[in-house]
Formats: C-alpha cells, sequence, structure tokens
C-alpha cells in the first residue's frame, strides 16, 4: 500500500515530480493483472478447476487486446484521471461481489465469469486512461527513469496481489484459504487508488479534433472494402478463441486430427490476426489513405501502418514476449499442484520478489538510458529467457504434492530460486520492451497509438496462456516450461526491422 504523503513543502515538491505519480499510476495499473493473473488461478486451481479450464480464463484478456477499439473514446473526451478512478471504483465493486460468494468461482456458476469479464473490460480502460496520461506527462528524456519506476512498481502492483493470497492463508486455514478476505481486501486497495488520483495533476490542453471529424472518417471508411476486410480479420483472429472449438468448424480429416493440440490452437488466431494486419499496411499506403490520416478513430492505425517496415515491428511486438507469457499463465498452477498454500505463494512474491522485481525495472531502464533501445531489447532479452529454464527445472525435480501436505525445504528453495529469477529477468526485458513501445509512440494520438501497440502485446498474452493450459496437460509443466524458452527466440530474426523502425524515429 502507498506510504502517506510528507506535510508541508516537502509533500508539495513531491506532488509535484511526475515521477511520483508514474509511481502510483502503475501501482494501480499492475494490481488488477496480479488479480487476475495469481489470485483468481490460485483460488480456482485450489478449488478443482483443471489447467485447461483455467487456460480459457486467459481468454478474458482479450479486453486488453481489443482495448484499441474504444481507446479513441478515452483520447476524445480526455479526463484521463476521471476514466482512471471511475475504473478502479468498478474493478472494486466485482471484487467486493465475489466476497459475498467466492465458492462459485469453483462451481461452474455462469456469473462469476461474467464478473470476471468486466473486470479485465475495467482494467483495460484504466490501462488506456494510465499510459495515455503517462506519455502526455512525461518528455522523452524521462523514459528511461520512467521506465525503471513503471516496471517496478507495475511489479509492485502485481505482486500486491501475492499479499491478497497471504491475506487469504492467514486467515483461513492450509486446507480453507479465506477468499472472502483477500477479494474484500483488494476491493479496499482500488478504492483507495481511486482516491489518490483525482489528486494527479491535470494532463496538458490539446487542440479539439474538427466538427464532423468522425463522421466524414466512417463515410471513408465504408467506400473502402479492403479496409474493412482487414478489420473483419483482425477482429476475427481476436476473437477466434471464444468461437468454439476449431475441429467443430472444419471436416477435413486431417486438420480434426490435430485441431485440439496447444499449437494449432494458439496459431490460429495469430495467423488470421496477421492477414488483416498486413491488408491494413497495405491499405494504409493506398490512395485513400490520407482521406483517414486525420481521423479520430482510424487516423492512428493509418499513421502506425503507413511507417515503412511497420509490419514486422507489430510481429515482433507481437512474440517478443511470446515465451515469457506462455509459461506465465501456469506458474501458480504449478505452485498449487507442487503443494504450496496461498500464504506461501504471497509471502515468496512479497518477500522475493518485490526486491527483486524493482531491481529489474529499475536496472532495465538505467540499461536501456545507456545502452540505447536496441541494445536493451536483444540483450535484455536473453535474460528475460532464463526465467523459463529455471522453472523448467523446478518442474522437473519438485513432485505434485495434495493441498497442505509438507513441501521438502529442498523443494522449497527451488521454487523460491525460480520465482526470484523470474521476477529479476521479467523486469530486465520489461524495461527495454517498454521503452521501445514509448519511443514509436507519437504524442499527439499518445492514448490510442500506444494501445494499439500494447494491445497486439496483451493479444500474444492471452492466446499463449490458453494455449498455455492446453500445452501443460499434453505435455506436463517441465516440457512445456523448457518450450518456452525456444518460444523467446523467433523475435530476434525480427530485430534488424527494429533498428531501422528506431533510426528512423529519432531522425524525425
Amino acid at each position: 500500500m502507498s506510504a502517506p504523503l510528507p506535510a508541508g513543502p516537502a509533500r508539495s515538491a513531491v506532488v509535484r515530480n511526475p515521477m511520483f505519480w508514474v509511481a502510483l499510476l502503475y501501482f494501480s495499473e499492475g494490481l488488477p493483472l496480479g488479480v487476475f493473473y495469481d489470485l483468481f488461478p490460485v483460488h480456482m486451481r485450489q478449488a478443482g478447476v483443471g489447467p485447461a479450464e483455467i487456460g480459457l480464463l486467459s481468454l478474458l484478456g482479450l479486453a486488453w487486446t481489443v482495448k484499441f477499439l474504444w481507446a479513441p473514446l478515452v483520447d476524445a473526451w480526455r479526463h484521463h484521471r476521471r476514466w482512471i478512478a471511475a475504473a478502479n471504483v468498478g474493478m472494486a465493486a466485482v471484487l467486493l461481489t465475489l466476497a459475498t460468494q467466492p465458492e462459485a468461482l469453483g462451481q461452474g456458476a455462469t456469473w462469476p465469469w461474467a464478473l470476471l469479464a468486466a473486470f479485465t473490460v475495467l482494467s483495460a480502460t484504466n490501462d488506456i486512461a494510465t499510459d495515455g496520461y503517462t506519455i502526455e506527462l512525461l518528455a522523452k528524456g524521462q523514459y528511461g527513469l520512467a521506465n525503471g519506476l513503471r516496471i517496478g512498481f507495475y511489479r509492485v502492483g502485481m505482486l500486491a496481489a501475492g499479499g491478497l493470497l497471504v491475506v487469504a492463508g492467514w486467515m483461513g486455514t492450509p486446507g480453507q484459504p479465506a477468499w472472502s478476505a483477500a477479494y474484500a481486501a483488494g476491493g479496499a486497495l482500488m478504492v483507495l487508488n481511486a482516491a489518490l488520483i483525482l489528486l494527479a495533476p491535470a494532463q496538458p490542453p490539446r487542440a479539439p479534433a474538427p466538427k464532423g471529424a468522425a463522421a466524414d472518417e466512417w463515410r471513408v471508411l465504408r467506400s473502402q472494402p479492403q479496409w474493412l476486410l482487414a478489420l473483419g480479420l483482425v477482429l476475427a483472429g481476436l476473437l477466434w478463441p471464444v468461437l468454439g472449438p476449431v475441429g467443430k468448424a472444419l471436416s477435413w480429416a486431417p486438420v480434426q486430427a490435430i485441431s485440439g493440440t496447444w499449437w494449432f490452437k494458439g496459431g490460429i488466431p495469430v495467423g488470421l490476426m496477421l492477414l488483416g494486419a498486413s491488408l491494413m499496411v497495405r491499405a494504409a499506403r493506398g490512395p485513400q489513405a490520407a482521406r483517414l490520416a486525420d481521423g479520430p478513430v482510424f487516423g492512428a492505425w493509418v499513421a502506425l501502418l503507413a511507417r515503412p517496415g511497420m509490419l514486422a515491428v507489430l510481429v515482433f511486438i507481437l512474440l517478443f514476449k511470446l515465451g515469457d507469457a506462455a509459461m506465465g499463465f501456469m506458474v501458480k498452477p504449478f505452485w498449487v499442484d507442487a503443494g504450496f498454500t496461498p500464504a506461501q505463494i504471497g509471502l515468496v512474491s512479497v518477500n522475493v520478489g518485490l526486491g527483486l522485481s524493482i531491481a529489474g525495472g529499475l536496472a532495465g531502464g538505467w540499461y536501456v538510458d545507456r545502452a540505447g533501445i536496441f541494445k536493451g531489447l536483444w540483450v535484455l532479452g536473453l535474460a528475460q529467457a532464463l526465467s523459463n529454464l529455471g522453472y523448467a527445472a523446478a518442474a522437473s525435480v519438485v513432485p505434485h504434492a495434495l493441498l497442505g501436505a509438507e513441501v521438502s525445504a529442498n523443494h522449497q528453495m527451488v521454487v523460491y530460486a525460480a520465482s526470484a529469477l523470474e521476477s529479476f529477468t521479467g523486469g530486465l526485458g520489461t524495461g527495454a520492451f517498454l521503452a521501445f513501445l514509448m519511443g514509436i509512440t507519437d504524442k499527439r494520438r499518445a492514448t490510442t497509438e500506444y494501445a494499439i501497440l500494447s494491445s497486439i502485446f496483451a493479444f500474444s498474452r492471452a492466446v499463449a496462456g490458453w494455449a498455455g493450459g492446453l500445452g501443460v496437460e499434453q505435455m506436463g509443466y517441465s516440457a512445456f516450461f523448457l518450450l518456452t524458452f525456444f518460444l523467446s527466440f523467433p523475435a530476434y530474426a525480427l530485430l534488424p526491422a527494429v533498428r531501422r523502425m528506431l533510426l528512423r524515429d529519432e531522425a524525425r
């Protein structure tokens, strides 16, 4: 929880410092993701939900993928602090509702899933407003330090979800955690975030869009079938995982034979999305594209996709953290299956991961400031991949155990070491990645452009998490975690295109 502000002139200096608000805003952004990726999976696994079904939970993360659809609304209405506060209050309402009937998450009821879907939509809205506000607040020379703080306090927010696991364990028993107390504490923390964020400085004013610009934009769009086809393919790729099993829609026997595999299920939506993006790139460079360039909704898409080499850069964003994303959603189910209690899981995250996450984020930001974004991407990306090997090794030696059973000291240390490695190296890789995304974002369309770029990353995370549940069931934890290490490297083939993009942006 945030420390109280100092009094008098010292308090005024702290509040005027943009880095203070970066820290608070990204704690507020990281907490919902920690609840989604740590608290919900641990609760569901302990309630008897299988890895494949927990992987389906990842599909609710598609809200972070399609957030670009309503990012222009946030950008146009402005008042980003109000968006952030309202989203936090809405997420608090979801958690407080779950606190009244926590057992419903393990009983197959529909309404808790609807609440979780609402939670991800609100979290995605919070992300849109936070990222746009931060980019407008900072100068480019502040990106290194700011990204270090972003990563560190984003991780602090995520790790606060580990603190909620501790609450569940301490206020319950090893076999019966107090989930109501954990959800109530999370809701209270989000209400506090909402109140503090309303005190942040107002964002700088901006000239309004021309009257009727949105209507003109849609008129041009309707006359361009290539744009509509491209949009349809992108949305089909984004929503494919929730449209039902692929095999039911395809009658060709060889396809049916492989349609249940994790790699096929992940490959179809990725392929559709890339096909749609390639058509968008062609359309963005066509003769009619200039008529869309000033539009409030698709103007940001046109400006991004018209840049030389942008399709390769989009694929890089999709792939850079693929290995990390594929493993990440299955880490907490692995801990549960290894016999760790919620309190143990939370304590490891809070006591060990907290300092290492902040250290990794600050070290990554420091390195990027001195070595540059490009070198930071490939050097720190290699370090990021090491955490997958740590978890693969841990899963190979730590046996499955029943909830509440005693986990040997040696096995505890193996899992704790893997967690520590993941916390530090994850911060390093994210530092370079966020600096890259911010570096290629145009401040004039900061909210929408950053939402588009981060949506692509969120798509990778959602699909990889979904496929990861199937992968664990088909391969086991150790073999799948080892495979995710190798998934970290396809992005490296696209680094030359990334370098050209960065050089062009520096020359602007």
